[in-house]
């Protein structure tokens, strides 16, 4: 039984990093997704793959995978490089690009 640990990315629906500082224990698929034909459902039997454990470290999660002879693969993040840029910038003259408003 696999397991994957890593640290989720922020989703683009949010500014801020909330929810990305704890490190998440996810299984990994067993089998394949079915498609319900009469609905168009995603759907699988494995339940495992429901399951998400938290943890505040990096190493919590690889001794909880250690402590239960869970084979883990460990997925580092990115580092973020943000875009420093200003609500100005938007009304500055020579501005290059169609003023869309």
């Amino acid at each position: 039984m696999a397991v994957r640990i890593y640290r989720p990315a922020k989703t683009a629906m949010q500014s801020g990093e909330a929810r990305t500082k704890d490190w998440l224990l996810e299984h990994e698929p067993a089998s394949a997704a079915e498609r319900d034909a009469l609905m168009g459902w995603t759907s699988s039997r494995d339940v495992r793959a429901q399951v998400r454990l938290e943890f505040a470290s990096k190493e919590d999660a690889i001794a909880y995978a250690v402590r239960n002879g869970l084979a883990y693969t460990v997925v580092e993040p990115k580092p973020r490089s943000p875009i420093q840029k200003s609500y100005a910038e938007n009304f500055k003259f020579g501005r290059i690009g169609t003023w869309t408003h």
